[in-house]
């Protein structure tokens, strides 16, 4: 027999806040927070478990537990907002006054099957994109194996037949228009749910999440896109004349946007699959990480063990027994999960987590580094109050690992015994400039697309850009910022942005914007505080306990202080700046600068 429910005659505490009367005290603004953290926390956790299995068990029960769990957390944060407001203008000590900010900053509900729809088309847009597969025809007309993306991202990375490219590049983008207009409701939603806390829309709630005015956030993204912008038109030009090398004038235009295909990479976003044809003419070192790690039969849980001793070098804690038990490191082959590498924390204690679909390439060595920066977080600031366990601002949560990223030098890749000493030297001068243009392939190759992905974004939330304009708007944008045009013609109804896993998931990408810079900075920071003096490329702090310490202070603070605060705490900077990332590729611009002339001489030949 099924026991009759209570939850019609209980209120929850932060309910009664909001339905008190009179003038509020601070110390009623008190219990209020506590009250509030103390409900959001509990809820948080389920619903991080709830999209944990939503995302490494894909069905249709899995993403409707998903979505009942992000309801309830979405109902409490809204109810919590609310309630919030009463205590605006009273004056209560900074870490409370920051707390009560920080709660406002959400989408809020009134009505129940709005916040009902919301969730449901989120889990499902996310469900979809990991289903997505394309089944090319056989030449019969039959339809043949379908392709998941990780299969068709191997063919763009390996092949050099363009048409075969541009199969993959139209198989994958024709996947997502299935979810578009599904997309086109969310974002309706989304935006009543901003404007119930005063946001004219999402975007702009976004953009006020930085500790300065929206406006301010704006201009600051496009003051340091302008300032890194002339390294990138480089490379971009450098890089065109190497494609046009490789598959002709006919192919890759002389001026003018290049179809975004040739890149190496379903977005274009980075172009590290591009560097056997863009390295150096000679010189270049023939080291290869990907084939060291899968000659060794490298596994998914030897490349996070690599990573871990990184970080355990600076002197942090081993990673929990938790995180090697329920970590899903390798694609099961009995069912779909959602490979795109991401970390977790479930809850406020030590159980954190990644899922990632690990092969043994340098690209995943990479990634796997990244991701463990997010784990390192995640327990470095454990033990703040709920609202302050996040990132100083969300960039600084992608930051992270990429600064111990940027120590995978030869220096660190012949102590931990993948690269003989031999093969760091190899190359003299040109080696450098190529190791120099391998990480320019991801780390500046990216900066427009993760500038226009939310620029898009902010136009689209704000109804500049409507739903038929979708395609229109990201491709006039891509053109303009990053040089880059669809391989194919548009068509209608067609939805290319959502073929990003950002936009089906929603999840904002300024933060990886803002982190390409602030990793540099604080990759900076990091060699000064261990000492060093030479090139900045060629600094690895591996083993260092002294930059390590300088590092885990940041982390523990948390969101707990403005931005700028946590910046300045690891780097003595107060505003970010792109300076450190030229600083770092200096000797590659150069470089790029010297072959560009001397291909704009040859052409004029």
């Amino acid at each position: 027999m099924l026991a009759a429910s209570a939850i019609s005659v209980a209120i929850s505490p932060v309910q009664a806040h909001a339905a008190a009367k009179g003038k509020p005290s601070v110390a009623e603004a008190e219990q209020f927070l506590a009250d509030a953290e103390q409900r959001l926390n509990k809820l948080n956790n389920e619903q991080a478990r709830g999209a944990w299995v939503g995302a490494n068990f894909i069905t249709d029960d899995t993403e409707a537990i998903s979505s009942f769990f992000a309801e309830r957390f979405l109902t409490a944060s809204g109810e919590v907002a609310i309630a919030a407001r009463r205590y605006n203008g009273l004056k209560l000590k900074p870490e409370s006054a920051r707390k009560l900010k920080l709660l406002q900053q959400t989408l809020v509900f009134a009505d129940a099957k709005e916040r009902e729809a919301y969730t449901t088309i989120q889990a499902a847009m996310t469900g979809a994109y990991g289903k997505g597969k394309y089944c090319p025809k056989n030449a019969d007309g039959t339809v043949g194996t379908c392709l998941a993306l990780g299969e068709m991202e191997k063919v763009l990375a390996e092949s050099r037949d363009p048409a075969k490219l541009k199969e993959m590049w139209v198989g994958w983008h024709a996947q997502s228009p299935a979810y578009k207009d599904r997309y086109a409701e969310y974002v309706a939603l989304s935006n009543k749910g901003a404007k119930q806390m005063g946001f004219a829309d999402t975007g702009l709630m976004w953009r006020a999440q930085y500790d300065m005015p929206p406006e301010a956030f704006e201009a600051e993204m496009e003051r340091l896109w302008q300032q890194v912008k002339p390294l990138y038109d480089s490379l971009h030009t450098y890089t065109r004349h190497k494609l046009r090398q490789t598959y002709g004038p006919d192919v890759v235009p002389a001026s003018g946007p290049i179809p975004a295909h040739l890149f190496g990479n379903m977005w274009s976003q980075t172009w590290d699959n591009l560097y056997p044809i863009l390295k150096p003419a000679s010189g270049a070192s023939n080291y290869d990480l990907s084939k060291v790690l899968e000659t060794r039969g490298t596994s998914a849980k030897d490349m996070t063990a690599y990573a871990e001793r990184f970080y355990t070098s600076l002197g942090m804690q081993k990673l929990p027994e938790s995180f090697w038990e329920r970590s899903l490191l390798t694609k099961p082959k009995d069912r779909d999960v959602v490979c795109h590498a991401s970390a977790w924390p479930i809850d406020e204690k030590d159980d954190v987590r990644i899922k990632m679909c690990i092969t043994p390439t340098a690209e995943n060595f990479t990634t796997i580094h990244h991701e463990l920066g997010h784990i390192y977080y995640f327990l470095g600031y454990n033990k703040q109050p709920l609202l302050f366990r996040t990132g100083a601002n969300d960039g600084f949560h992608e930051a992270i690992g990429d600064t111990v990223a940027l120590s995978i030098t030869p220096d660190y890749l012949q102590k931990v015994g993948l690269m003989e000493a031999s093969q760091a030297d190899n190359g003299g001068a040109d080696a450098e400039v190529g190791q120099l243009l391998r990480r320019a392939l991801s780390k500046v190759a990216i900066l427009p697309f993760a500038y226009s992905v939310d620029k898009w974004r902010w136009d689209v939330y704000s109804g500049k850009t409507k739903p038929a304009d979708y395609d229109a708007s990201w491709w006039k944008l891509r053109e303009q910022m990053m040089g880059m045009q669809r391989p194919a013609a548009m068509s209608a109804g067609g939805f290319d942005a959502g073929a990003k896993y950002h936009v089906a998931a929603d999840v904002p990408y300024a933060r990886y914007f803002l982190a390409d810079m602030l990793q540099f900075q604080f990759h900076r920071a990091l060699c000064r505080e261990a000492g060093y003096t030479g090139p900045l490329h060629r600094c690895s702090v591996y083993g260092n306990a002294k930059a390590g310490a300088k590092l885990q202070a940041m982390l523990a603070m948390g969101s707990s202080k403005p931005w700028p605060e946590a910046l300045k705490a690891i780097s003595g900077e107060e505003k970010i700046d792109g300076g450190a990332l030229l600083d770092y590729f200096a000797p590659l611009k150069t470089w790029l600068d010297a072959q560009n002339r001397q291909f704009a001489a040859a052409d004029k030949k």
